[in-house]
């Protein structure tokens, strides 16, 4: 694995010269466009660049004090694969009212059976498992995502019958400056 990431260092598209386009992400205003009745938790989850699944779930545990009942998990790309494998493996302390998947990529449908994602892999058979722990689960993809292909999101939905699927035209990655459409999802929840 570490062999990879150090492949994809020599390869990577570098986003951050100064003569680069800067974008704000939809993230950055999640709290101010939902409004003072929600409180919102993003947690930058560790290394990144190198992401390892027991670090992630170290670092999403110690967050546990702070939540409370009805919580709503939103995990985009590696986040979500980070919670189709937590929901999984783990039982939380709180309950959770909806789980909101963005552009999850799905192992088996990935080179080399995904292993450029590492331990983050998980079995596609084993997410039905999830509706027994979550209230609500919506699966959301976009059709022109340039990373992560449509058949992704169909692939889960196959998966997981009772999870609603949610499908844009227009969205790629999720690396929009506005996603109004999920703020309305998260007050309707």
């Amino acid at each position: 694995m570490y062999d990879d990431f150090i492949d994809r260092l020599h390869t990577r598209e570098i986003r951050d010269l100064p003569t680069s386009k800067t974008y704000t992400k939809w993230t950055k205003n999640l709290q101010k466009d939902l409004g003072d009745d929600f409180e919102v938790f993003m947690p930058q989850m560790p290394n990144s660049q190198n992401a390892k699944y027991e670090e992630w779930k170290i670092w999403f545990e110690r967050h546990f004090e702070y939540l409370r009942d009805d919580v709503i998990c939103i995990g985009c790309s590696l986040g979500a694969m980070f919670f189709y494998k937590y929901f999984v493996e783990n039982t939380l302390p709180f309950s959770v009212k909806a789980l909101i998947l963005m552009a999850s990529p799905l192992p088996e449908l990935l080179p080399d059976e995904g292993k450029d994602c590492g331990d983050f892999t998980f079995k596609t058979s084993s997410v039905a498992l999830i509706s027994e722990k979550v209230e609500r689960i919506i699966i959301m993809h976009s059709k022109n995502d340039f990373l992560v292909s449509y058949d992704h999101a169909l692939k889960l939905k196959e998966a997981m019958p009772e999870a609603e699927l949610v499908t844009f035209e227009d969205k790629n990655h999720f690396l929009v400056e506005e996603l109004p459409e999920l703020v309305e999802m998260i007050r309707e929840l």
